[in-house]
């Protein structure tokens, strides 16, 4: 099988597999993160709506609660198909890259929205007190007080979610969408090895999520060190009165 392997690997690198290869690389990356940016934008609208000292009114954390739980429950790739099939309803001309990105998006939306409502919930209710006393607007209180100790919290369930979805976008190869899985398929269907057509692309997308993860875990290494670096000396803390 080795040798079967490679004698093929010659035909199967050639320079328009991996031109082809590139451009399914580039697409999941472009549904990744374009999806995940759009997905955190609206999980932190979601995650703002349920705190109660910004919206004080019940109906919106009820409907934002109602949407996090609804796009955490779905499986990706029902929620994907009820998308496409929903925007063949709806008799919108979508393209499968916007197909592809809205399903990301809104799965995304969803497990941001509680990340980040975890992360701020875990900052203790007495700050939000001690900066609406001193005459701070909620909103005020949120971005100069309780965000930045969130997301020592929210960062790391973050990276780890966003790189699940990078890997979950094989599934949109299942409408059509030219990423790595569907390129793979192709691949194989024109007659090279699938173990080599399955196994290079595995190699990628390990390249592509553990790139990803060491972006992550430097961000969280800055956000310690940063906040260290604000925590004050014990020199410079009270002493006690000795007897």
């Amino acid at each position: 099988m080795l040798a079967q392997l490679a004698a093929e690997a010659p035909r199967f690198f050639t320079l328009y597999n991996l031109l082809f290869l590139g451009q399914a690389a580039l697409n999941t990356l472009m549904v990744s993160f374009l999806g995940c940016a759009l997905g955190y934008g609206l999980g932190f609208l979601l995650a703002l709506l349920r705190q109660r000292h910004v919206m004080p009114w019940a109906a919106p954390r009820l409907l934002a609660l109602g949407w996090t739980e609804w796009f955490r429950r779905i499986p990706f790739l029902v929620l994907l198909m009820c998308v496409f099939f929903g925007l063949q309803l709806l008799g919108t001309e979508s393209s499968l890259f916007t197909v592809a990105l809205a399903a990301v998006a809104l799965r995304m939306s969803a497990l941001a929205a509680e990340n980040i409502r975890a992360g701020l919930e875990a900052v203790p209710e007495r700050q939000w007190e001690a900066a609406l006393t001193m005459n701070m607007t909620p909103l005020s209180t949120l971005f100069r007080v309780v965000l930045p100790q969130a997301w020592r919290v929210i960062l790391p369930p973050s990276t780890i979610h966003a790189v699940s979805m990078i890997k979950e976008t094989a599934l949109v190869s299942q409408i059509g969408f030219l990423e790595l899985t569907f390129a793979a398929r192709m691949l194989n269907q024109r007659g090279f090895s699938a173990f080599l057509c399955y196994g290079t692309i595995l190699v990628i997308y390990f390249l592509i999520s553990w790139g990803f993860a060491q972006i992550g875990r430097q961000a969280e290494r800055r956000l310690v060190r940063g906040a260290r670096a604000r925590r004050p000396a014990p020199d410079s803390l009270p002493q006690r009165a000795t007897a």
